[in-house]
């Protein structure tokens, strides 16, 4: 089972929204099952440590799942840099155990080289920046190339960034 996360936080309420949708393979149209939490315990905003404010609502709702899915797509880096400095997706993995492959898909480019694949999707001149642990990067690309949509946004990242920010439709 594969599944994408993102969290959303609401300043004025303090809590953090955190989703996430399972679905069966790369290409699948649609999530088998949605799950979304919110935090009440949400970390201030320190340039440099993001992770310390995202990683704990992302663990709040995998553990909904009762089961560790096989691969997390999340929305950010892996890895911020060809050194090897880690992103959110690198503290995800290792939050983990490495038991779990952890794809990043992320939408704004990070200062520096980072290493990310560019991925173009649809008719976007802007790519969508791949990087991963526990998964070979040309397999986290292809898969984030054959993703079900036709925009730059895959259908089930677009349908869990909706879910983190409390819209249904």
């Amino acid at each position: 089972m594969f599944c994408a996360v993102d969290v959303h936080y609401e300043t004025e309420k303090g809590i953090a929204r955190a989703a996430c949708v399972q679905f069966q393979e790369w290409t699948s149209e649609k999530a088998v099952a949605e799950h979304v939490v919110e935090v009440a315990e949400v970390a201030p905003y320190v340039p440099g440590e993001f992770f310390k404010r995202e990683l704990p609502p992302l663990l709040r709702v995998l553990e909904a799942l009762g089961a560790l899915p096989t691969l997390v797509i999340v929305d950010g880096y892996v890895w911020l840099d060809t050194a090897g400095r880690p992103g959110l997706g690198a503290h995800l993995h290792e939050a983990l155990g490495g038991r779990v492959a952890v794809v990043g898909a992320a939408k704004t480019a990070f200062r520096g080289e980072t290493g990310a694949v560019l991925v173009l999707r649809g008719e976007s001149a802007k790519p969508l920046l791949v990087s991963a642990a526990g998964i070979p990067l040309d397999e986290a690309a292809d898969g984030v190339r054959r993703m079900a949509g036709e925009h730059r946004i895959p259908t089930l990242l677009k349908r869990v960034d909706h879910l983190a920010r409390g819209l249904s439709g």
